[in-house]
């Protein structure tokens, strides 16, 4: 299996929404380095909005992550779906393709992110599965910590379960910090030793967002809120340990104006920066 020839993603990314298009043309991107969508929103996109589309992946870096392949799920995959996302990859040039580490349908669409059972049987199902779509795209994936708020199995426990699968579909990581916080609460376990039993060498992203807190030990995974600095803080272990990777800010809802957003995109960039520069010290 070939690897993808695009370039490897670095620097900090913002998830385009569409109600940002808007603003896209005169809001200064430079703190931008690639943009993330959700193939399953922009693949069937014509007219004005599809054209915008295109210019923008015409002119930036992107990366696709994708919410409906189900790679958990009990179905065969959908080889059908697996070939339009890869003509949509190589229209756009796409740089990394990810998805999550979850089952979303059986027989229909759930159309929610649900977890998998931390079982060897279900490491070598997902594997397998992971397999089969790298090599019907001929590219590497990577697949996605989801957050979750109960245990479907624990035969393994969660870090397990993900280096696991890593391991045997030899793909990459996307490593989402705010899931590993919000799980961390949920489920009661440290968040940090949970980061440092992850292979550092297979993360290729990171992702940082906000939740909702519905209490003080539930927190809810929404994409619609700030980060806090708890969040913040867990990030800058984490490039202790990956390095400063690429690292990509999700928003969904309660969309606040671009100019918030790269506020945090620019705070991104600021533990980046101090984590080269630590890096740097450590090697002089």
């Amino acid at each position: 299996m070939r690897t993808s020839s695009a370039q490897p993603l670095q620097g900090t990314g913002l998830g385009l929404r569409r109600p940002m298009l808007k603003e896209l043309p005169d809001t200064d991107l430079s703190d931008i380095d690639f943009f993330e969508v959700a193939p399953e929103n922009w693949m069937q996109m014509g007219g004005r909005l599809g054209r915008q589309f295109r210019a923008l992946t015409e002119r930036h870096t992107f990366s696709a992550h994708g919410l409906s392949l189900s790679l958990g799920g009990p179905e065969p995959l959908d080889l059908n779906f697996v070939d339009q996302i890869g003509q949509f990859l190589d229209q756009h040039g796409i740089a990394l393709y990810s998805e999550h580490l979850s089952s979303c349908s059986d027989h229909g669409h759930l159309y929610d992110l649900m977890p998998i059972p931390f079982t060897e049987e279900a490491v070598h199902h997902v594997a397998a599965r992971i397999r089969q779509v790298q090599d019907r795209l001929q590219r590497r994936i990577a697949i996605e910590n989801v957050s979750y708020y109960t245990p479907l199995a624990t035969e393994l426990t969660e870090s397990e379960f993900i280096t696991a699968v890593l391991e045997e579909a030899d793909c990459d990581l996307l490593l989402d910090v705010n899931n590993i916080y919000v799980n961390s609460i949920n489920q009661r376990y440290d968040a940090e030793a949970f980061m440092l039993r992850l292979p550092a060498e297979r993360v290729v992203c990171l992702h940082m967002a906000g939740h909702y807190q519905e209490a003080e030990d539930l927190l809810v995974d929404t994409h619609g809120a700030p980060i806090i600095d708890p969040v913040w803080s867990l990030l800058s272990k984490t490039y202790e340990h990956t390095g400063p990777v690429a690292t990509l800010l999700e928003r969904d809802f309660n969309l606040p104006p671009l100019a918030e957003l790269l506020q945090e995109i620019r705070q991104i960039r600021q533990y980046q920066l101090q984590e080269a520069s630590r890096h740097d010290r450590l090697s002089a």
